[in-house]
Protein backbone atom coordinates (compact mmCIF):
# COMPACT_ATOMS: atom_id res chain seq x y z
CA UNK A 1 0.00 0.00 0.00
CA UNK A 2 1.75 3.34 -0.93
CA UNK A 3 0.82 6.01 1.56
CA UNK A 4 4.10 8.47 1.29
CA UNK A 5 6.82 8.15 -0.28
CA UNK A 6 8.50 7.03 3.39
CA UNK A 7 11.54 4.84 1.72
CA UNK A 8 12.57 7.40 -0.75
CA UNK A 9 16.96 6.89 -1.29
CA UNK A 10 17.30 11.16 -0.81
CA UNK A 11 16.56 11.34 2.74
CA UNK A 12 19.13 11.79 5.04
CA UNK A 13 19.56 10.30 8.15
CA UNK A 14 22.48 12.27 9.08
CA UNK A 15 20.75 15.59 9.59
CA UNK A 16 20.15 16.13 13.62
CA UNK A 17 16.53 15.77 14.93
CA UNK A 18 16.77 19.53 15.64
CA UNK A 19 16.80 20.47 11.82
CA UNK A 20 14.07 17.92 11.51
CA UNK A 21 11.88 20.14 13.84
CA UNK A 22 12.72 23.37 12.34
CA UNK A 23 10.04 24.39 9.92
CA UNK A 24 9.60 27.12 8.36
CA UNK A 25 5.79 27.95 9.38
CA UNK A 26 4.61 25.75 12.13
CA UNK A 27 1.02 24.35 12.53
CA UNK A 28 1.47 21.77 14.60
CA UNK A 29 4.85 20.09 15.81
CA UNK A 30 4.90 16.73 16.57
CA UNK A 31 6.14 14.92 19.78
CA UNK A 32 9.79 14.11 20.52
CA UNK A 33 10.97 11.78 18.36
CA UNK A 34 11.97 9.35 21.71
CA UNK A 35 8.33 9.39 23.13
CA UNK A 36 7.04 8.28 19.15
CA UNK A 37 9.84 5.64 19.47
CA UNK A 38 8.02 4.47 22.89
CA UNK A 39 4.38 4.54 21.35
CA UNK A 40 5.43 3.26 18.04
CA UNK A 41 7.50 0.36 16.55
CA UNK A 42 10.02 2.56 14.68
CA UNK A 43 13.50 3.26 15.98
CA UNK A 44 14.32 7.37 16.12
CA UNK A 45 16.28 7.08 12.72
CA UNK A 46 13.62 5.50 11.24
CA UNK A 47 11.27 7.92 12.74
CA UNK A 48 13.43 10.77 11.24
CA UNK A 49 13.20 9.52 7.76
CA UNK A 50 9.07 9.30 8.07
CA UNK A 51 9.43 13.44 9.07
CA UNK A 52 11.67 13.88 6.76
CA UNK A 53 8.76 12.59 4.21
CA UNK A 54 5.89 13.72 6.18
CA UNK A 55 7.57 17.40 6.29
CA UNK A 56 8.48 17.20 2.85
CA UNK A 57 4.24 16.85 1.65
CA UNK A 58 3.21 18.99 4.44
CA UNK A 59 5.20 21.89 5.35
CA UNK A 60 2.38 22.43 8.00
CA UNK A 61 2.76 19.59 10.06
CA UNK A 62 -0.65 18.04 9.34
CA UNK A 63 -2.52 17.09 6.22
CA UNK A 64 -6.20 17.83 5.32
CA UNK A 65 -8.11 15.49 3.49
CA UNK A 66 -7.64 17.40 -0.09
CA UNK A 67 -3.86 18.11 0.15
CA UNK A 68 -4.03 13.97 0.85
CA UNK A 69 -5.66 12.90 -2.25
CA UNK A 70 -3.60 14.77 -4.16
CA UNK A 71 -0.38 13.04 -2.44
CA UNK A 72 -2.15 9.78 -3.00
CA UNK A 73 -3.17 10.61 -6.63
CA UNK A 74 0.83 11.05 -7.59
CA UNK A 75 1.05 6.98 -6.81
CA UNK A 76 -2.05 6.13 -8.92
CA UNK A 77 -2.06 8.33 -11.58
CA UNK A 78 -3.43 5.52 -14.30
CA UNK A 79 -7.10 5.65 -12.35
CA UNK A 80 -9.02 7.61 -9.37
CA UNK A 81 -7.75 7.23 -6.33
CA UNK A 82 -9.61 10.24 -4.49
CA UNK A 83 -12.30 7.63 -2.89
CA UNK A 84 -10.31 5.64 -1.79
CA UNK A 85 -7.88 8.20 -0.66
CA UNK A 86 -10.91 9.26 1.09
CA UNK A 87 -11.45 6.04 3.32
CA UNK A 88 -8.06 6.09 3.94
CA UNK A 89 -7.73 9.56 5.35
CA UNK A 90 -10.57 8.80 7.48
CA UNK A 91 -9.05 5.64 9.19
CA UNK A 92 -5.69 7.24 9.62
CA UNK A 93 -8.05 10.74 11.08
CA UNK A 94 -8.26 8.76 14.63
CA UNK A 95 -9.10 12.21 16.15
CA UNK A 96 -11.99 13.44 13.63
CA UNK A 97 -11.06 16.73 13.30
CA UNK A 98 -10.43 17.10 9.74
CA UNK A 99 -6.45 16.34 9.54
CA UNK A 100 -4.05 13.76 10.00
CA UNK A 101 -0.86 15.14 12.22
CA UNK A 102 2.53 12.93 11.91
CA UNK A 103 1.76 11.19 15.05
CA UNK A 104 -1.77 10.29 13.68
CA UNK A 105 0.55 8.87 10.54
CA UNK A 106 2.93 7.22 12.35
CA UNK A 107 1.01 5.35 15.00
CA UNK A 108 -1.38 3.85 11.93
CA UNK A 109 1.67 2.79 10.03
CA UNK A 110 3.25 1.20 12.80
CA UNK A 111 -0.04 -0.86 13.04
CA UNK A 112 0.08 -1.37 8.92
CA UNK A 113 3.55 -2.23 8.86
CA UNK A 114 4.68 -3.36 12.77
CA UNK A 115 2.08 -4.70 13.95
CA UNK A 116 0.79 -8.45 15.19
CA UNK A 117 -1.54 -10.08 12.39
CA UNK A 118 -4.12 -9.41 14.99
CA UNK A 119 -3.65 -5.58 15.05
CA UNK A 120 -3.45 -5.32 11.24
CA UNK A 121 -6.34 -7.10 10.44
CA UNK A 122 -8.03 -4.87 13.17
CA UNK A 123 -6.88 -1.62 11.25
CA UNK A 124 -8.40 -3.45 8.10
CA UNK A 125 -11.74 -3.75 9.70
CA UNK A 126 -11.92 -0.41 10.68
CA UNK A 127 -11.18 0.76 7.64
CA UNK A 128 -13.93 -0.98 6.00
CA UNK A 129 -16.30 -0.56 8.83
CA UNK A 130 -17.58 2.77 7.19
CA UNK A 131 -20.04 3.78 9.81
CA UNK A 132 -18.08 2.26 12.80
CA UNK A 133 -21.19 0.16 14.05
CA UNK A 134 -18.77 -2.67 14.79
CA UNK A 135 -19.72 -4.55 11.47
CA UNK A 136 -19.16 -4.65 7.94
CA UNK A 137 -22.51 -4.86 5.43
CA UNK A 138 -22.00 -5.48 1.43
CA UNK A 139 -22.14 -2.36 1.08
CA UNK A 140 -19.60 -1.13 3.21
CA UNK A 141 -17.60 -3.47 1.16
CA UNK A 142 -18.55 -2.77 -2.03
CA UNK A 143 -17.87 1.19 -1.51
CA UNK A 144 -14.61 0.08 -0.29
CA UNK A 145 -14.13 -2.64 -3.15
CA UNK A 146 -15.24 -0.08 -6.13
CA UNK A 147 -12.91 2.42 -5.02
CA UNK A 148 -9.60 0.09 -5.63
CA UNK A 149 -11.09 -1.01 -9.02
CA UNK A 150 -11.42 3.16 -9.76
CA UNK A 151 -8.15 3.85 -8.16
CA UNK A 152 -6.07 0.98 -9.93
CA UNK A 153 -7.74 2.43 -13.49
CA UNK A 154 -9.23 0.69 -17.04
CA UNK A 155 -5.90 0.80 -18.01
CA UNK A 156 -4.73 -1.87 -15.36
CA UNK A 157 -7.71 -3.87 -15.76
CA UNK A 158 -9.36 -2.60 -19.42
CA UNK A 159 -11.41 -6.22 -19.85
CA UNK A 160 -12.89 -5.73 -15.85
CA UNK A 161 -16.57 -5.89 -16.42
CA UNK A 162 -18.29 -3.21 -14.44
CA UNK A 163 -19.87 -6.34 -12.16
CA UNK A 164 -16.30 -7.32 -11.22
CA UNK A 165 -16.64 -5.31 -7.80
CA UNK A 166 -19.79 -6.63 -6.59
CA UNK A 167 -18.71 -10.38 -7.52
CA UNK A 168 -15.69 -9.86 -5.52
CA UNK A 169 -18.01 -8.93 -3.04
CA UNK A 170 -20.14 -11.54 -2.72
CA UNK A 171 -16.97 -13.82 -2.72
CA UNK A 172 -15.93 -12.58 0.06
CA UNK A 173 -19.14 -12.30 2.20
CA UNK A 174 -19.85 -15.96 1.29
CA UNK A 175 -16.50 -16.94 3.10
CA UNK A 176 -16.60 -13.97 6.12
CA UNK A 177 -20.61 -13.97 7.06
CA UNK A 178 -20.17 -17.29 8.80
CA UNK A 179 -23.10 -17.18 10.59
CA UNK A 180 -25.04 -15.87 7.53
CA UNK A 181 -26.61 -13.22 8.92
CA UNK A 182 -25.99 -10.23 6.92
CA UNK A 183 -23.12 -8.34 8.09
CA UNK A 184 -19.36 -9.58 8.56
CA UNK A 185 -17.95 -8.87 12.52
CA UNK A 186 -14.86 -8.35 13.76
CA UNK A 187 -14.65 -11.92 14.90
CA UNK A 188 -15.48 -13.32 11.39
CA UNK A 189 -13.37 -10.98 9.62
CA UNK A 190 -10.72 -11.99 11.57
CA UNK A 191 -10.92 -15.58 11.70
CA UNK A 192 -11.87 -15.62 7.92
CA UNK A 193 -8.47 -13.74 6.62
CA UNK A 194 -6.48 -15.93 8.85
CA UNK A 195 -7.73 -18.52 7.10
CA UNK A 196 -6.88 -17.21 3.88
CA UNK A 197 -3.13 -17.56 2.46
CA UNK A 198 -3.33 -14.96 -0.26
CA UNK A 199 -4.38 -12.16 2.48
CA UNK A 200 -1.75 -13.86 4.66
CA UNK A 201 0.98 -13.57 2.29
CA UNK A 202 0.04 -10.24 1.44
CA UNK A 203 0.45 -8.66 4.54
CA UNK A 204 3.93 -10.55 5.52
CA UNK A 205 5.11 -8.14 2.42
CA UNK A 206 4.83 -5.07 4.27
CA UNK A 207 7.20 -6.72 7.14
CA UNK A 208 10.14 -5.17 5.82
CA UNK A 209 9.07 -2.08 4.36
CA UNK A 210 11.33 0.12 6.14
Amino acid sequence: MAIFSVTNPFMSLTDSIEDDFELSTVCHRPESMDKLEEQTKFTKKELQVLYRGFKNECPSGVVNEENFKNIYSQFFPQGDSSMYAHFLFEAFDTNKNGSVSFEDFVFGLSIILRGTINDRLNWAFNLYDLNKDGCITKEEMLDIMKSIYDMMGKYTYPTMMDDAPREHVESFFQKMDQNRDGVVTIDEFIDSCKKDENIMQSMELFDNVI
